[in-house]
């Protein structure tokens, strides 16, 4: 039995599928003007646990992650710049290239951090047909009305607008800052755009789309749809109108998450999720995140200070998806550490594969179906390694466990080196040489073997020897 702690609600629920063995999930993807940093990426990784664990349990998983490549404005709200047309002019290209350019990032970053693919990587501009349609059906059905400048859902028409928050109107931080916008036809400051019109400050906006509304200020309906309504319009169309799952980063919950539930179950008459999983932060040095001080680390600065995708995945691994982790260059490193000596313990195994221990099994899917422990989780790997278990037992397990976990754990494994008689003179005439403290020719002979893909491992039990790429 998985369970699942669920916002909506907050506390834990049996998950039960919409289709049996089968999981709908939605993950709200990177908005693509800037390289995302680590807090971001820690998001994808968790994401990637949660599809891995389901896999594992024996579902099918049918997992949708959106690019926002138009909409989204600085504010995160109805105010602001739209974060594309902002990152263009910073880089004089249009949104178009700069979208192109950080998915492109973004996508190597996540293949070198073992995340799984998607089974649908939308990006918000082909779908804007559907994004209009939705907003249609809302001003038919008396959700939405029309200003001058912008169309807005009417919060005052649902009542149980703040349900996902749990917030009183009055303090829901989505109507923060609301005072700032210039439309002076909106009814009341928690409203919120979906459609805004090529007009006021958004007059000169570089993506925008005919549609059927009207504005006396634009001609065809000339606009561009509210962030909110792309996650709403794309989830819709790849999954359906109901989720078994929705995930986003903890501060999607007040505005962002809160007005998709509001537009899209008033437009599909139909829960948007059953389930709400959001992580927390990531923490630098237990301080927030930011550009200005030179604190949101992007994986390749990671990568320049010497360490691999892996070691930050297995740092990842160590904190629960609720609990805020702080990353500092020293916990990095301790990180490290773990991950090597692990590796250095699955080599010593060798290379037969034998069956996975059912009782470590059964432990390990008990801890990643507790709202997927993971931490909880990789502390079994290390309990495996210390059991007295055959080797052969042992390595079929970790690598068992590491479908879930993804940390590449097979590379770690000593292989079977077939050894010509060039070499094994080769590897003779090297130990001699260290014996005798010629190291220059050791070290000579160590490098010549590692040019035709032969490593010598020297060790206290002796020297091994593994083949390399």
């Amino acid at each position: 039995m998985i369970q699942i702690y669920n916002t909506l609600g907050r506390h834990k629920q049996e998950f039960k599928p919409i289709h049996e063995g089968k999981v709908l999930m939605y993950q709200c993807g990177p908005t693509v003007y800037w390289t995302q940093h680590i807090g971001n990426m820690r998001a994808m990784i968790i994401a990637d646990l949660i599809k891995r664990s389901f896999e594992y349990l024996g579902y099918e998983v049918v997992f949708t992650r959106n690019y926002t490549d138009v909409g989204h404005l600085t504010s995160d709200e109805d105010f602001g710049e739209d974060k594309m047309e902002k990152g263009a002019k910073r880089e004089n290209l249009t949104p178009r290239e700069i979208a192109d350019k950080y998915i492109s990032v973004f996508e190597k970053d996540v293949a070198d951090l073992n995340t799984e693919e998607p089974t649908f990587k939308p990006l918000a501009t082909n779908y804007v047909n559907e994004m209009i349609e939705m907003v249609s059906v809302l001003l038919e059905k008396g959700y939405a009305y029309s200003s001058d400048l912008a169309i807005y859902f009417d919060v005052s028409k649902v009542p149980n607008y703040t349900k996902l928050s749990g917030q009183n109107l009055e303090e829901n931080v989505s109507g923060a800052g609301r005072a700032e916008v210039e439309d002076t036809g909106k009814k009341n400051p928690y409203d919120f755009a979906i459609w805004f019109f090529r007009a006021g400050k958004h007059k000169n906006a570089l993506q925008y789309w005919n549609s059927p509304f009207s504005s006396p200020l634009v001609e065809n309906g000339e606009g561009f749809p509210g962030w909110h309504m792309e996650c709403s319009a794309m989830a819709k169309k790849l999954l359906g109108p109901t989720l078994d799952i929705h995930m986003g980063g903890i501060e999607h919950v007040p505005v962002h998450h809160t007005n998709e539930i509001a537009q899209s179950e008033c437009a599909n008459d139909a829960p948007l999720a059953n389930f709400w999983v959001h992580n927390e932060h990531l923490t630098v040095d237990n301080g927030k995140m930011s550009k200005s001080i030179g604190t949101a680390f992007s994986l390749s600065e990671i990568v320049e200070k010497g360490f691999s995708p892996m070691d930050l995945r297995f740092f990842f691994l160590q904190a629960h998806y609720r609990s805020k982790q702080n990353f500092t260059w020293n916990a990095l490193k301790a990180s490290k550490q773990g991950l090597d000596n692990l590796k250095a313990k699955i080599s010593e195994l060798g290379s037969r594969i034998g069956t996975v221990d059912e009782k470590f099994k059964e432990d390990f899917i008990v801890r990643i179906s507790d709202d997927f422990n993971i931490p909880s989780a990789l502390a079994v790997v290390f309990e495996v390694v210390k059991s007295g278990l055959s080797n052969e037992q042992k390595l079929a397990t970790i690598l068992d466990f590491d479908k879930v976990l993804g940390l590449k754990l097979r590379e770690a494994i000593q292989t079977q080196v077939e050894i010509s008689e060039d070499i094994k003179k080769l590897i003779e005439e090297r130990e001699l040489a260290r014996k005798s403290k010629d190291f220059a020719k050791a070290d000579e002979i160590r490098a010549t073997l590692l040019s035709q893909g032969i490593e010598l491992l020297d060790g206290p039990d002796g020297v091994k020897v593994k083949k390399v790429s």
